[in-house]
């Protein structure tokens, strides 16, 4: 009689003398070794191998492969959120009675985590205004750990003097972490510019289409990497396999996702700008942007895909324009694949309160679009009609 198959038991993995194409998923948790002098191996870096899934797999590290070789990084990890790098950023290098400094038009919960989760374990912190370097060197103490920037602000556009505050940090060995997720390596690459520390939200333009959370971190000094990947592997930081996957086939198309955006944000941004009912309109590439000149010289000609704008009427007439462009998502996201529109005061900015947004300059009239796909002649038609819509009261 034959022997019955014992299910239980794994199957070995077919070999080929050809290999895969795509990418494959590995879910695998967890990996077999032969013996414990093996184990001792892998995790004294003898050998390359992976052990447990919280502490890498194979699909993490080759998103974090290729978006290292975006930002010119070595040894960068893939995290579960934009917000789990930010945070092993922060608690894997600060301690009991250093200082964080901080731009004052960061992402609404990178403020939240400066304001509230910081100084609760003991860390001092504080904000400044980007734009302006003395100033914001000038807010360095003694107990400065580091500073936490974006070179383009969320979602005012503001553009950091990345220049001057680098050059004050290193000066007072500082160390300096920018959040490039609006700027993305096709715009911005902060290593080139003397940054310490580089974080995505992978979930945004570099996955593009919003079906995938995730975060990156890459550190120029390796001491610092290693501070951050055992801070993020103690506490669970862990990405999916398959959201790491969805993201690394979003970057095949990168490149063409954020030309087309940029070209169709530009575009948007002068309609918008000529529309009755819209009080301002910012976009770096425009010369009426406050931080035009140090745009361009930062930047150049990439505008990025961001688009914020006013209107006129407040709460009311913002109810009125989303209601009005049922094929523009209304979300609180950035970098899908289709164009999303945001309202800060709502979502990203609530927190803050009114005269916390005031001061950033966010209304009730105040929107963020992130600027997808769509011709741009679609779009243009799409927001004109939405606004004149807003403008009209019921």
């Amino acid at each position: 009689m034959d022997e019955k198959p014992v299910l239980v038991r794994r199957m070995a993995w077919p070999e080929s003398a050809s290999r895969p194409v795509g990418t494959p998923i590995q879910p695998s948790v967890v990996y077999a070794s032969r013996d414990p002098d093996m184990l001792d191996a892998q995790y004294e870096g003898q050998i390359a191998g992976y052990t447990y899934a919280r502490e890498g797999h194979p699909n993490a590290t080759v998103l974090a492969r290729k978006i290292d070789q975006m930002e010119g990084a070595e040894g960068g990890i893939v995290l579960g959120s934009g917000m789990a790098a930010v945070a092993a950023v922060l608690m894997g290098l600060v301690r009991a009675g250093d200082h964080v400094l901080g731009g004052d038009q960061l992402y609404g919960r990178s403020l939240r985590m400066m304001r509230d989760d910081l100084p609760r374990l003991g860390v001092a912190t504080s904000l400044a205004d980007p734009t302006d370097a003395a100033g914001f060197v000038a807010a360095i103490r003694p107990e400065t750990r580091l500073i936490l920037l974006e070179v383009v602000s969320n979602p005012t556009l503001r553009v950091a003097d990345i220049a001057g505050i680098i050059a004050g940090a290193q000066a007072r060995g500082v160390l300096v972490a920018i959040d490039n997720t609006f700027t993305t390596p096709r715009g911005f690459q902060p290593f080139v510019h003397g940054a310490d520390i580089v974080i995505h939200s992978v979930t945004k333009l570099l996955a593009g289409h919003s079906d995938a959370t995730l975060g990156y971190v890459a550190a120029r000094d390796p001491a610092l990497a290693r501070a951050i990947y055992d801070f993020a592997t103690t506490t669970g930081m862990t990405p999916s396999p398959f959201d790491c996957w969805l993201a690394e086939r979003g970057l095949y198309s990168f490149d063409l996702r954020y030309d087309r955006a940029e070209s169709s944000a530009r575009a948007l941004a002068d309609h918008l700008a000529g529309l009755p009912g819209v009080a301002r309109v910012i976009y770096p590439n425009r010369p009426d942007h406050p931080d035009h000149n140090r745009a361009v010289a930062l930047l150049g000609d990439r505008g990025g895909h961001m688009v914020s704008f006013e209107i006129k009427g407040g709460r009311a007439a913002a109810n009125r324009l989303t209601r009005a462009a049922p094929n523009i998502a209304f979300a609180p996201t950035l970098g899908d694949i289709g164009t999303t529109l945001s309202h800060p005061a709502s979502s990203s900015h609530r927190g803050l309160g009114p005269e916390g947004r005031a001061a950033l300059g966010i209304s009730e009239g105040f929107f963020r679009v992130s600027v997808g796909m769509e011709p741009p002649e679609l779009l243009c038609a799409e927001f004109e009609a939405a606004i004149a819509a807003s403008q009209v009261e019921a």
